[in-house]
């Protein structure tokens, strides 16, 4: 773990060598969210973003599947020990349709919220949350994935 008071950032990074290990990295960090928890999720396309976020809600206490939302910006799950809110705003042209969607009740809601692709609504994001970014090394082998979890205004 990195620690940096300066700037109020914490950071872990975890090191996967299978799909089954990014699961299992997202089952630990839902085990571990708590309701308000608002999360940006970052990597390229095939890194690994979709099985994390099922490991994440399966770590949630989610059982049914969890696939990505792109057509519908957010798909909701409940049944598990928080209410998990998976957004894609991939195709928001401009942070504002975020209101349409209502996204204040997810982000300061009683569940967690996993946001792909963040950074078209920077504007939007709370000043705590924690971004994760998935990243490939084929250098280290195909399925290795370097996971940073940042936690951001701690």
């Amino acid at each position: 773990m990195i620690q940096d008071s300066r700037t109020q950032i914490k950071q872990d990074i975890i090191e996967t060598g299978s799909s089954e290990e990014t699961f299992a990295a997202g089952r630990r960090f839902g085990e571990q969210a708590c309701p308000g928890d608002v999360c940006v999720l970052n990597g390229d396309l095939g890194v690994g973003k979709t099985v994390f976020t099922q490991g994440v809600a399966a770590g949630l206490g989610i059982g049914e599947p969890v696939v990505s939302p792109t057509f519908t910006i957010v798909q909701l799950y409940e049944g598990g020990r928080l209410p998990f809110y998976h957004f894609d705003v991939y195709r928001i042209g401009d942070p504002e349709e975020m209101d349409e969607i209502g996204y204040e009740d997810y982000f300061y809601g009683d569940g967690m919220s996993m946001v792909e692709w963040g950074s078209r609504i920077e504007p939007l994001l709370p000043a705590h949350r924690k971004e994760i970014t998935i990243e490939k090394d084929l250098q280290k082998g195909f399925d290795y994935r370097r996971i940073t979890i940042t936690e951001v205004g701690i």
